[in-house]
Formats: C-alpha cells, structure tokens, sequence
C-alpha cells in the first residue's frame, strides 16, 4: 500500500463517528454516516473493499440496510451490479430466505433469484460483529446457486469473533 492510500484510509477512519451508550448503556456505536457523506471517503473504502477479490466477482450483494449503502459505492466503483438482500417482507419475489439468531430473537433475510446461477457475488455489509447477518448472507448465495467470491466490511468489531461464524471476512477497518 502507498502512503497517499494510507494517509486516505486513516482520514476515511477518522471520519467515523464513536457514539457512546447508543442504543444502550455500554455500547460504543459506530456512526458511518460522516465517512459516507464525504466522496473521497467513500470512494477510498470502496475501493479498499474491492481490492483483494478484484476481478473475481460479478456482482455486489448488500445486506440491509447499511450494507445497502456500501455494496453500492463498491458496485459503481467495481464496474459491476448490485443484488439487494433485504429483510423478510421487503421484496415482491423472494426466491430464497435464511433465518439467523440475534441477541433477543431472530431475524430472516430474503434476496430474489435474478442472477445466472453460478454468477460470482461479492457479500458486502458495514460491520461484522457476532457474524450470524453475514452468515445467513453466505447461506443465502449458496441456496440460490451463486458463487461467493468473498466477503467484505468496513469494520469489523475483533472482540466478538465474527470469523469464527462466517469465515474470512476482508475488513477495511478492525476495532
């Protein structure tokens, strides 16, 4: 990496916002919304989310609802597509769906089947935490007959163990 791409992805960084006690006491919340209001930000972690799989994928997947804004920065900035993966009711054709466990419940995401069988899908979310949204993600692709090329964050928060549940992820940030 050059230094001017350093120097970028450490002013990208410090654009995120830390929240204390939101949405609950205790929690430091990771506000992306400065880093995505700024174009050179937003360009350098696009393009720093595409770097390790370029060339290997056809498409970007996006989780809902932040992985949305992400997967289409990386889309544009890769030359390729954007496949929505929403939450349950959100689609008029859902073809496949995957249920997770969340911290009190669970939770179902859905994706339409409108891409070849077998086209290759970069999975795209903001943060992996616990790991079981990008796993549903992954399990959804392989339901739907895609190939996963890879899967890649902004951030990624170490301390919960996300990899150990979904595999290697390429984050752009780790905290």
């Amino acid at each position: 990496m050059t230094s001017a791409a350093s120097d970028a992805l450490h002013r990208a960084e410090s654009l995120i916002a830390t929240i204390p006690d939101f949405p609950e006491p205790g929690i430091l919340f990771r506000d992306i919304s400065p880093l995505l209001a700024d174009a050179a930000g937003l360009r350098t972690v696009a393009e720093a989310m595409i770097e390790p799989f370029a060339g290997t994928f056809d498409v970007v997947a996006g989780v809902e609802a932040r992985g949305f804004l992400l997967a289409g920065a990386v889309a544009v900035a890769s030359g390729t597509g954007l496949a929505p993966i929403r939450k349950a009711g959100k689609l008029p054709r859902p073809a496949g769906a995957v249920s997770y466990d969340l911290e009190y419940g669970t939770a179902t995401i859905e994706m339409s089947d409108d891409l070849p069988a077998g086209t290759r899908v970069l999975l795209v979310d903001d943060v992996l935490a616990t790991g079981g949204t990008l796993r549903a993600g992954q399990r959804l692709l392989e339901q739907l007959g895609y190939s996963l090329a890879g899967t890649a964050v902004l951030m990624e928060l170490a301390a919960l163990g996300g990899q150990r549940v979904c595999g290697p992820v390429h984050s752009v940030f780790t905290v």
